[in-house]
């Protein structure tokens, strides 16, 4: 399934996309309203999910909105594709020896389509196509070979950030957090459609133009090895976004950042495209 929360009629409600329509999945009891509550009874109400047709609506007639806006955790690493760890280095920060993960808060998701706003402080504003990983199992201290098994479904990424404000913070957190700087979508691919989540292209345009493109297999550390790494640290809840990482030719590496009015596209395989607009903060 295509799980996704969407606004018809200035009502916003949980849907699944079925070809170019959604289909309304509130009348069923237990959905609710939240997909990280909706993600802990999921294994419950999947055949019901699964068998709804009715009511539906044209994608062309909603608005598609963030599939989570408030899951309890939102971690990126930094840094785990080995060519972007080497462009990295050569602004200064240093290839890390082990899982490099940070903060980002939860206040920067924001939709697939909505816009993305170049805030005042900050000139140094890049993009990063990445994988998403929505955890669906509340777990802790999971094995590598187990690790999949607690995966609730994959999204778009796009990991916005403010170079000059990352470079301040040792942690990456306030570089990586403004609003808006947290574009998820366009909706969450449940892992029955994903055989292989190494295995999907990944590419992002800035109007156009082709920056970024790689395969998640050319991940440094997989997504068995970063749910297994976290877990012996925390306990990993339903809803939990990890960001899996992105690929060579962000802005950084050649100093073209962006500016008011780009089109940031990103897309992975299979899983849809978010498409966002900059725009400069007033």
């Amino acid at each position: 399934m295509k799980l996704c929360r969407f606004t018809h009629n200035n009502q916003t409600r949980i849907g699944k996309v079925v070809g170019d329509d959604v289909v309304d999945l509130s009348p069923i009891q237990g959905v609710g309203t939240s997909m990280r509550q909706l993600l802990t009874v999921l294994p419950t109400l999947r055949e019901a999910l699964e068998a709804a047709q009715e009511p539906r609506f044209a994608l062309t007639d909603v608005k598609l909105e963030a599939p989570i806006t408030d899951p309890q955790k939102f971690l990126a690493i930094g840094m785990n594709y080995q060519a972007h760890a080497e462009e990295a280095a050569a602004k200064g920060i240093p290839i890390p020896i082990s899982q490099l993960w940070f903060n980002k808060q939860v206040s920067c998701i924001t939709g697939p389509t909505d816009d993305v706003v170049l805030p005042g402080v900050s000139n140094a504003v890049d993009y990063e196509a990445e994988l998403g990983v929505v955890i669906g199992t509340r777990c802790r201290n999971v094995p590598e070979a187990d690790a999949l098994s607690v995966v609730a479904g994959y999204l778009v990424c796009n990991d916005v950030s403010a170079r000059d404000w990352q470079m301040r913070s040792p942690t990456f957190t306030l570089g990586k957090s403004f609003d808006t700087h947290g574009p998820l979508g366009p909706w969450i691919t449940t892992t029955d459609e994903v055989p292989n989540p190494h295995g999907l292209m990944m590419h992002l345009t800035v109007n156009g133009e082709e920056r970024q493109r790689t395969t998640t297999g050319g991940m440094i550390y997989n997504i068995r090895q970063q749910i297994s790494y976290l877990s012996q640290v925390m306990t990993l809840e339903p809803g939990d976004v990890l960001s899996t990482g992105t690929p060579s030719g962000v802005g950084m590496s050649t100093g073209n950042f962006l500016k008011d009015g780009d089109v940031v596209r990103v897309e992975v395989d299979g899983l849809g495209a978010i498409v966002n607009r900059m725009v400069a903060e007033k």
